[in-house]
């Protein structure tokens, strides 16, 4: 791989103007037609083959106009009056009345005529039905039906709005995430000495972001995107483009620091070497991404594609335009007192690896019981989807649901739809059959009405609203839902199939869905780290300990997640209205980007000291001078990772929000305690036992040579790590 990459690295910088025009030429004609002809994107999850989704399904067959997008308008009294007033039932007569003419509603409710008006009569809603789904509706049909509740606004009433079709949008790009791409070009700065050398990450890395999420915005026209799907490509392929540029523009300028090294040579070299590393780790980050499609769930699957494939372009970028830009740049980048400054960059992490070999075992029970510690919240890990409670406190659909609560109670958040199939029922003894269910729901736990029963024009589908006493996120409407669910026998009996929906049942049905896709997920993530480091090491026990310390991060993250989204911690600092479940993808998605970011750190740092060992046969000191060596650019490159992702833990949607955390606080966990402190502490227990592999397994072991050692000579100066550039033959195991 490195000959390979050392070839391509020179021809980039030789030809430098061809490959940056290339990759510019790239980014307008994607960003163009990205821009001009965007396809929709959509904030709806769903799944199928889900009971609440076959409902649904069913509803758009036999009563497409209860399958519609909704809008619950929920208007308030002011303080010291009642919706009873002439003048408060006039105003929102006319602004229903007015409702009814925006393009699109088939059905609007009256609350007087509906009774959904509240015992002390001072809150009110009306639910609004239009023809098309919540995502076809058009901005303009919102903005109509805003408009419509003037006069009720105009009366001195609170007008706020839920329902589906009023799901907030994603916006991503503001003053949060603007200070994380600020501090990373801070963290830059410091790590490469030169505004110049800090300002090429971040450059490279928005070009290929630019074309990944634009490319995806293309691709909406032909995929159902979710809005997260873009925000999640934008996320990750900010964070790795950074740091695959910087560990390369790194070597090269670590190169550079011997005066008589050639500027073409030398980020032919950086390319090979470094960017082997980087080649291996995208391709980890690309598999793990493109794994998500074994859950089969088609939102997951989408999202997984779309952030491999920025991080695909990412590592393209980082092996032909970065080398072509240090050609461009040449003397510029070129480091002032190379030696004396070599010497300084490298005293702490010197430091730090000595510390942490002095006493390995006594760092490693540590720093393990210490993430154990972190992870227990993980074992109360429930998993959902965020209802308007979780969205921030100002917007109208956190009010609006605070309003239902206050008025009618929290399960008016959670509306179920009981849809019975009554088609193979006799017409003559559908009633009955009807009759004796709503019977059934009625009297099961937890449910605290039935609304009127909703047939359709034949009679052969009929939905019944069902109003739970706990809200959405309670795990008390869980075991309502099963509860319900437990009733298909009897309408079977009948002749009948029964499905429970809604937008809480599709929530815990998705999160039962994921629940069930994690094992398996889990094990194609180990198996394929297994496999790629004993390829990338030529060893058994690098691999088998990179496991267990990715589990240990994984596990800790999810326990800080927990601690945080599900119990209420840190809720003020971190701007989040109220404990609820964890985003039900969150485990998945966690793992899949983890565990490629958790390889990188991996490989860069390992790389670094299999290098040195293979040059010296010396393990212990391989352990110091592989951290010593790379600690900087990994601690550089971590915290630039936490940076970004940081930045997204303040964006108002509470999807986002958690991603952003989790990854935040992952990365954290795992280069710092887990790469950076336990796996030299571990490589100093295994000494050169860690290098070994049996010889049946060294036959049939590609060998990728991520580290360089094959590549010829260098022509001019001298090579930075080596004492020596030539390999000291590995001893053959023994029988």
């Amino acid at each position: 791989m490195a000959s390979v990459l050392y070839g391509w690295g020179r021809w980039a910088a030789r030809r430098r103007g061809r490959v940056i025009g290339m990759w510019l030429l790239l980014l307008a004609l994607v960003g163009g037609l990205g821009i001009s002809m965007a396809g929709p994107t959509t904030t709806e999850f769903t799944v199928p083959g889900i009971e609440s989704q076959q409902a649904q399904d069913l509803l758009q067959k036999k009563m497409p106009e209860a399958a519609g997008g909704t809008v619950r308008v929920v208007v308030a009294a002011p303080k010291g009056t009642t919706l009873d007033a002439e003048s408060a039932q006039s105003a929102l007569g006319k602004s229903l009345a007015k409702a009814a003419q925006v393009p699109g509603v088939v059905y609007v409710a009256n609350p007087f005529e509906t009774q959904t008006v509240s015992p002390d009569h001072t809150i009110a809603f009306a639910d609004i039905q239009f023809r098309e789904r919540a995502d076809k509706v058009p901005e303009s049909a919102r903005d109509a039906l805003t408009g419509a509740m003037a006069p009720a606004r105009d009366a001195g009433l609170q007008v706020e709005y839920g329902g589906d079709v009023m799901e907030p949008g994603l916006e991503v790009g503001g003053p949060a995430e603007i200070v994380g791409v600020v501090v990373a070009f801070a963290v830059l700065a410091v790590a490469l000495g030169s505004l110049i050398a800090a300002g090429l990450p971040l450059l490279t890395a928005l070009i290929g972001v630019g074309i990944g999420v634009l490319g995806a915005q293309l691709a909406a026209n032909v995929v159902e995107m979710t809005s997260t799907a873009t925000a999640l490509a934008l996320m990750i392929g900010l964070a790795v483009g950074i740091d695959y540029a910087l560990f390369i523009i790194a070597r090269h300028r670590e190169q550079l620091a011997d005066p008589e090294a050639d500027v073409e040579e030398s980020a032919a070299r950086a390319t090979a070497t470094a960017g082997s590393a980087v080649v291996f780790a995208g391709a980890t980050v690309v598999i793990a991404l493109a794994a998500l499609a074994v859950t089969g769930i088609p939102f997951l699957t989408v999202m997984g594609l779309a952030a491999a494939a920025t991080v695909l372009l990412s590592v393209l970028i980082a092996v032909t335009l970065v080398p072509a830009v240090l050609g461009l740049l040449g003397e510029r980048l070129r480091p002032k007192a190379p030696k004396a400054r070599a010497r300084k960059e490298t005293t702490w992490s010197l430091a730090w690896a000595r510390a942490v070999t002095r006493k390995p075992l006594l760092v490693l029970l540590t720093g393990i019981l210490a993430l154990l510690a972190v992870a227990v919240p993980a074992k109360d890990l429930r998993l959902g989807l965020p209802s308007n409670a979780s969205q921030p406190a100002a917007t109208t659909q956190h009010k609006s649901y605070d309003l239902l609560t206050k008025g009618f109670g929290p399960g008016f958040n959670a509306t179920l739809t009981a849809v019975v199939d009554t088609g193979r029922i006799p017409a003559a003894d559908r009633e009955a059959a009807l009759g004796r269910l709503t019977t059934s729901l009625a009297h099961v736990p937890g449910v605290a009405h039935l609304d009127t029963p909703v047939p359709n024009a034949d009679s052969t589908l009929v939905a019944i609203p069902v109003i739970p006493t706990t809200g959405p996120d309670d795990k008390a409407t869980t075991d309502l839902v099963d509860h319900l669910r437990a009733l298909k026998a009897d309408v079977a009996h009948d002749g009948g199939t029964l499905y429970i929906a809604g937008a809480t049942a599709a929530t815990i049905d998705v999160s039962a869905k994921l629940a069930d896709a994690l094992p398996l997920f889990i094990g194609i993530i180990v198996v394929l780290a297994l496999a790629l480091l004993t390829i990338a090491f030529r060893s058994v026990l690098v691999p088998l300990k990179a496991v267990a310390g990715f589990l240990l991060s994984i596990a800790a993250s999810l326990g800080a997640t927990v601690w945080v989204f599900q119990n209420g911690h840190l809720n003020g600092l971190l701007d989040i209205p109220t404990a609820a479940p964890v985003t039900a993808f969150l485990p998945v998605l966690l793992i899949g980007v983890l565990f490629g970011l958790a390889m990188d750190y991996e490989v860069f740092l390992v790389s670094r000291m299999r290098e040195h060992f293979q040059h010296t046969r010396d393990a212990d000191q391989a352990v110091t001078h592989g951290v010593a060596a790379s600690g900087r650019v990994v601690t550089a490159a971590a915290l630039i990772m936490v940076a970004v992702f940081g930045g997204f833990v303040f964006n108002h949607d509470p999807i986002i929000k958690s991603i952003g955390f989790a990854l935040a606080i992952g990365v954290f966990i795992d280069a710092f305690i887990v790469r950076m402190t336990l796996v030299p502490a571990a490589m100093a227990l295994l000494g050169r036992r860690a290098w070994t592999l049996p010889r049946w397994l060294d036959r049939i072991t590609p060998d990728v040579d991520i580290e360089g050692t094959n590549l010829p000579p260098s022509t001019s100066g001298s090579q930075p790590d080596a004492e020596s550039t030539r390999r000291v033959p590995e001893p053959a195991e023994p029988r």
